[in-house]
C-alpha cells in the first residue's frame, strides 16, 4: 500500500515593528492550521525591525519548530521580504499575509478552497476595508488606473492576505515596489488568476508603515504601474513602448516642418512661424531620441537577466 503524502502549506509573513501582534497572530494561525489537513511551516521575515519583535519570533521558534524565523540586517522593503521568503517556502500551496493583525487568518480555508476550483493565485479583495477615507478613495484611484492600464481586473492589487501555488512564486522576480503587482505578473505569464472577498480588521496596535494617510505610497503609484506594464507587456518589445511615442512624435516634427516648407515656398516667408518651425525640430529630436532609447532599451533586454539577491540575511530560525 502507497502512504500518501499531506500537502505542504507555506505561510510567509513580512515583520516590521509588530512586536504587540505576533503572538496573537501566531496563536489564531495555529488554531486555524489545526483544522487543516496539510502539513506547515509559518515563515516570519524580519524586515530590520527596531522593536522586540526578533526577541518574540524566536520565542516562537523555540516554541513550534515549524516557525521559521529570517532576520535582515536592515529593513529592506516588502518585496524583499516576500522575494526572500518565495525563496524559502517548501510548500505546495504559499500564502502570504500581513502582520498588523488586519489580515484575518480565518480566511485562509476560503483561500485554499478558491485556489483549489483551479486557480494558480487567489488574490484577497479587503471590499469593506478599515482605512482612512482618504486611504479608500487613493486606494481605488490607484487600483482602478492599475486594472485599465494593466489589462487585470482586480478591485485590491495592494492587498497583501494571497495564496498562490509553488510554481508561480519561483517563476517571478519580486523586487523594489513589485510586491502590489504579483498578480499581473503572474497572468502575464499565463497564470490563472482569481479574486476573493476577504475581511479586514481594522489595526489594533502602531500605525501603517506608510504613514496614517497613506500619502507616502502616490508617489510611486504611477511610476509603479508604469514599471509593470514595461516588464510585462512591454518586457521582450521595449523599442514598442518608447518607439511607439518617438515615432508618432517624429511623424507629427515632419509634418509641421513640411507645412513650413511648403508656405515658405508659396509665400517666400515664414518669419512669423518661427515657434512653430521650433517646435517641429524639437518634435523631431524628442522622437529620434525616444526611439533610440527604445533600441537600447531591446539590447539590454537580451544581455542582462535580473538575478541577484536585493537584501541581506543576519539570522535564520529553522529546524
Amino acid at each position: 500500500m502507497i502512504s500518501e503524502t499531506r500537502p505542504k502549506l507555506s505561510i510567509i509573513i513580512p515583520v516590521f515593528n509588530e512586536e504587540h501582534s505576533l503572538e496573537e497572530l501566531n496563536t489564531k494561525i495555529l488554531q486555524v492550521l489545526f483544522d487543516l489537513s496539510f502539513d506547515y511551516e509559518i515563515i516570519y521575515i524580519d524586515d530590520g525591525s527596531t522593536d522586540k519583535s526578533f526577541e518574540i519570533l524566536e520565542k516562537l521558534h523555540l516554541e513550534n519548530p515549524r516557525v521559521k524565523v529570517i532576520q535582515f540586517k536592515k529593513n529592506f522593503g516588502k518585496s524583499a521580504a516576500l522575494a526572500c521568503g518565495f525563496k524559502e517556502a517548501g510548500g505546495d500551496l504559499i500564502i502570504t499575509m500581513d502582520a498588523d493583525l488586519q489580515d484575518e487568518p480565518e480566511e485562509i480555508p476560503n483561500l485554499i478552497n478558491k485556489i483549489n476550483e483551479g486557480y494558480d493565485l487567489v488574490s484577497g479583495w479587503k471590499e469593506k476595508r478599515k482605512d482612512s477615507l482618504i486611504k479608500l478613495i487613493s486606494s481605488k484611484i490607484f487600483n482602478f488606473t492599475a486594472s485599465v492600464l494593466l489589462g487585470l481586473k482586480l478591485h485590491d492589487f495592494n492587498c497583501g492576505f494571497k495564496i498562490y501555488r509553488k510554481e508561480v512564486v519561483k517563476d517571478i522576480d519580486v523586487y523594489g515596489e513589485m510586491h502590489r503587482f504579483l498578480p499581473a505578473l503572474a497572468s502575464q505569464k499565463g497564470f490563472k488568476i482569481a479574486e476573493l472577498k476577504v475581511r479586514h480588521s481594522p489595526r489594533k496596535f502602531g500605525e501603517s508603515k506608510y504613514g496614517k494617510l497613506g500619502l507616502r505610497r502616490l508617489n510611486n503609484y504611477l511610476l509603479d504601474i508604469i514599471n509593470v506594464l514595461l516588464i510585462t507587456k512591454y518586457a521582450q518589445k521595449p523599442l514598442h513602448f518608447f518607439g511607439g511615442g518617438g515615432l508618432l512624435l517624429l511623424i507629427l516634427g515632419f509634418v509641421i516642418e513640411i507645412y513650413l516648407i511648403i508656405l515658405r515656398l508659396l509665400t517666400g516667408s515664414i518669419q512669423n512661424h518661427y515657434p512653430l518651425l521650433m517646435l517641429g525640430i524639437l518634435l523631431i529630436i524628442v522622437g529620434i531620441q525616444l526611439i533610440s532609447l527604445g533600441f537600447l532599451s531591446e539590447v539590454t533586454t537580451h544581455i542582462n537577466k535580473r538575478k541577484e539577491n536585493n537584501y541581506f540575511i543576519k539570522n535564520v530560525l529553522k529546524k
